[in-house]
């Protein structure tokens, strides 16, 4: 557990240190309001104590700072002034309790000894809780509201519409709706309506007849069937063609679908969740989305935070990240240095989770210690290579007015394909370079010029 001593007195400070310290806290100290501001901002306390008068500002403003920003934190204030007006003003506020100098250090450790139960008390309710979330990781405000609505309605029939920016983690709320509801042990089945042309998604989703079109040579079940006593997730529903969006619309309002081919229709009882990151409403007034079909897929909508609005779980999700990656890339790395953290908690996160998960990655397969440091300088734009035939001419699509440094270029290609290649080969450079078509000794030099010495 994390605590905080703000208080201009250095005597109160190393004092209430070594009172904490025997309780298992793991302490920083402020003397200032800048300091104790720049340190909440940064970091999760569980318990704080906090001088009623400090340099640029009160103690109640360092609380209400501290409660704004993690609410379930406990503040005890510390005054030589005692007054019960400004007791009470901080009992409101949410402080946990109120102490006058010069106190008792039997006293003051019975206090600590009790916040400490509370503490133990809550987190492991608070742990029995989140087993139901495990993936759906975080502890704000806005992630919280999340937690709750997919707890109320999981157990109920219903269709759910999860809407929010690529990357917010919706697949993961669809799964965790499917985990909690009473088809839990029936399949979940997802597809992303995106990545299938129109007549691909429809056999996909409705399946087919032997004989239904030209390499149809077998029955195929469809995904809807697939998913019959269970879930169906249709990501990226902002996608489907107009004219699917009508069978859909049927399949919703009577449970029976038609394969193609087929002259017979199928009972099927799926629950439907789907996710977007467009606004269909917009959508609708554009004719490119059924009006109707959007009212029976949302039934119950949730808004999925952006990592923006959600930036003090950022600890909580880098830890849980690096879990996965330290064992997927056998990884020996004790703890991720505060400049690396701070970086991350004010990143302008476009990509969301999943660009947090990609900038942790990168970091992993490039570090070299136990310590994990920022592994390079982020840039605004991002280009893409796709090689679908690396035999084949590569088509340039977008080239800048004013040209290009075509050294550099290559130089920075060179870098995204070999962290590619150590991304593909777990951080092992040997099957890096056999897949670059190297020996270890040229992509060891390659390595080298980007990264390290390349030993």
């Amino acid at each position: 557990m994390k605590a905080i001593v703000v208080d201009d007195e250095k005597n109160i400070q190393e004092i209430m240190e070594i009172l904490l310290e025997e309780f298992g806290f793991t302490v920083s100290k402020a003397s200032d309001c800048s300091s104790a501001f720049n340190l909440i901002e940064e970091n999760y306390y569980d318990l704080a104590f906090v001088d009623l008068r400090l340099p640029g500002c009160s103690g109640i403003d360092v609380l209400k700072k501290m409660k704004e920003r993690n609410p379930k934190t406990e503040v005890v204030i510390i005054t030589a002034f005692a007054s019960s007006d400004t007791a009470v003003e901080a009992i409101k506020l949410g402080a946990y309790d109120y102490i006058s100098k010069p106190f008792e250090l039997n006293e003051l450790r019975l206090l600590i000894r009790n916040v400490k139960n509370k503490l133990e008390l809550e987190k492991k309710l608070s742990e029995q809780k989140d087993e139901k979330f495990e993936e759906l990781i975080g502890k704000s405000p806005a992630i919280k509201i999340v937690k709750e609505t997919v707890e109320k309605i999981a157990p109920y029939d219903i269709n759910v519409l999860i809407v929010g920016e690529s990357g917010t983690g919706k697949e993961i709320v669809a799964k965790t709706i499917h985990k909690l509801s009473n088809r839990a042990d029936r399949p979940f089945v997802a597809i992303n309506c995106a990545s299938l042309p129109e007549e691909l998604l429809e056999s996909e989703l409705f399946g087919y007849r032997k004989g239904a079109f030209t390499g149809a040579t077998s029955d195929k079940k469809g995904l809807i069937e697939e998913a019959n006593g269970g879930t169906l997730f249709l990501d990226e529903i902002g996608e489907m063609p107009i004219s699917l969006q009508a069978k859909l619309l049927r399949f919703i309002e009577t449970r029976k679908i038609r394969p193609l081919g087929s002259v017979k229709e199928i009972d099927v009882d799926v629950r439907i969740i789907s996710a977007t990151n467009r606004n269909l409403e917009e959508e609708i007034n554009e004719g490119s989305f059924r009006e109707d079909l959007y009212y029976r897929l949302s039934t119950i909508t949730i808004k999925m935070p952006s990592l923006k609005e959600r930036r003090e779980d950022i600890p909580l999700l880098v830890e849980s990240i690096l879990k996965q990656l330290k064992n997927k890339y056998k990884k020996d790395i004790k703890k991720i240095s505060p400049e690396f953290l701070n970086y991350l908690m004010h990143y302008d996160f476009k990509g969301n989770i999943r660009e947090l998960k990609n900038i942790l990655e990168k970091a992993v397969i490039l570090s070299e210690g136990e310590e994990l440091n920022i592994p390079f300088v982020s840039s605004t734009n991002m280009n893409s290579i796709y090689i679908d035939d690396p035999e084949e001419k590569f088509t340039v699509k977008i080239f800048p007015d004013e040209g290009i440094e075509l050294k550099k270029v290559l130089s920075n290609i060179e870098r995204a394909l070999i962290e590619k290649a150590l991304e593909v080969s777990e951080g092992n450079k040997t099957k890096a370079a056999d897949i670059l078509g190297l020996t270890f000794r040229e992509f060891r030099y390659r390595y080298g010029k980007y990264f390290s010495s390349g030993e």
